[in-house]
């Protein structure tokens, strides 16, 4: 599973950040490991420089073998909270989506 992630200007897409990120996605999303060839991750600051409530959003897109990809958008106060909300939403629509497929 290979995994990106992408960050506007506003926010500082630093080596901590990405593993912290990566360590969320993989524990969050690691028992589809087998089916996912790739996740992107592009968070953003809505508000600029300002702040506000759920001035951060993540959208992640997922990439399944044999499946249209799959995409989700979260936001919150924090990147790590957004991106937290966003797999949470993933892991809720595989669940669903592979489920559905394994019946047929």
């Amino acid at each position: 599973m290979k995994i990106q992630i992408n960050t506007d200007n506003n926010i500082e897409g630093s080596q901590k950040l990405t593993s912290y990120l990566t360590s969320l996605i993989t524990d969050g999303l690691g028992r589809f490991s087998d089916q996912i060839t790739r996740v992107e991750v592009h968070l953003s600051d809505v508000n600029g420089r300002k702040d506000g409530e759920d001035d951060k959003r993540c959208m992640i897109e997922v990439r399944l073998e044999g499946m249209q990809p799959m995409v989700v958008t979260d936001q919150a106060l924090t990147s790590e909270r957004a991106v937290s909300g966003a797999i949470d939403k993933l892991t809720s629509k595989m669940d669903s989506r592979i489920g559905r497929k394994r019946k047929y």
